[in-house]
């Protein structure tokens, strides 16, 4: 049994690995970073580089860059001042990644955002369980990570289904936040899905870490973006090693530029809650 799952993990983390990075049509980048965010300028000689040398040097006091939460019903809510950031991680749980990103975000003091594939929180409840009570949000990722886009709508809301009861089933708590693979997503299901009370996780800073970049990289190219953007919810997945090593110094950078990373909490819609109260009257 132990080693089945250890070959699915390495399957899925294998398929999982290009999340973001499938080529998509123009339509297909509304909800994600490059519809928002200008071309960067070019660079200076008197330009800062993205991380600083102090950004390598694990603090001795990490605290201080938590920020407030915000409640949220719809992707509407999540209303992000100038240096506030979302962290969110796709595609896990992953054995060792996915734990040594809890243990990074808990040396900080911060909470994320996690949209767990199905299968992978399926194969791997104890790490999901261990997100959960965390204190972190979750999210679903569909089941079996499809893009949504390219299949019938029927077919595409049963993916959805089932990766949603799959991750609340694996944590054991509700899965409120949901995000499009590859980020395609449809007027029509988006619509359904707001209806349904899932908060659709947008993206505005995308760290590419699916690429086969250095740690260092990753991290310098999320930096860059973060500044020049000002602040965004970023998007990183727990199933790639180079994402759990560089994210120390990303957190280590953020806190020494200022910034704050905002936790996103669940609140149900009241239109929801009051139809709720009606029906058992």
């Amino acid at each position: 049994m132990r080693f089945y799952s250890l070959m699915l993990t390495a399957t899925l983390a294998a398929c999982l690995s290009s999340c973001a990075g499938k080529p998509q049509s123009d339509t297909s980048l509304k909800t994600s970073f490059a519809a928002t965010m200008p071309s960067a300028p070019g660079l200076k000689a008197t330009d800062p580089v993205a991380l600083s040398p102090v950004a390598w040097v694990r603090p001795r006091n990490p605290a201080g860059l938590a920020g407030r939460d915000i409640e949220v019903s719809s992707l509407e809510d999540i209303a992000l001042a100038n240096k506030e950031v979302v962290l969110s991680f796709d595609d896990g749980p992953v054995p060792g990644k996915t734990e040594s990103i809890l243990a990074t975000l808990d040396e900080f003091g911060v909470k994320a955002t996690f949209l767990m594939v199905g299968e992978m929180a399926q194969a791997h409840p104890a790490i999901a369980r261990k997100v959960a009570a965390a204190g972190h949000s979750i999210g679903s990722h569909t089941f079996s990570h499809p893009n949504l886009r390219a299949i019938a709508f029927d077919r595409a809301l049963a993916e959805v289904s089932k990766g949603t009861n799959a991750v609340a089933k694996a944590t054991d708590t509700d899965v409120s936040f949901f995000r499009f693979p590859y980020l395609a997503d449809s007027p029509r299901l988006r619509h359904l899905l707001g209806d349904r009370g899932m908060v659709i996780m947008d993206v505005q800073i995308d760290s590419k870490d699916y690429f086969k970049d250095a740690p260092a990289v990753v991290a310098s190219r999320t930096m860059e973006a973060i500044r020049h953007r000002g602040s965004g919810i970023i998007l990183m997945h727990d199933i790639h090693r180079r994402t759990a090593s560089m994210l120390p110094a990303l957190l280590t950078q953020l806190k020494a530029d200022g910034y704050k990373v905002v936790h996103l909490v669940h609140k149900k819609p009241a239109a929801k809650t009051m139809l709720l109260a009606s029906l058992t009257h």
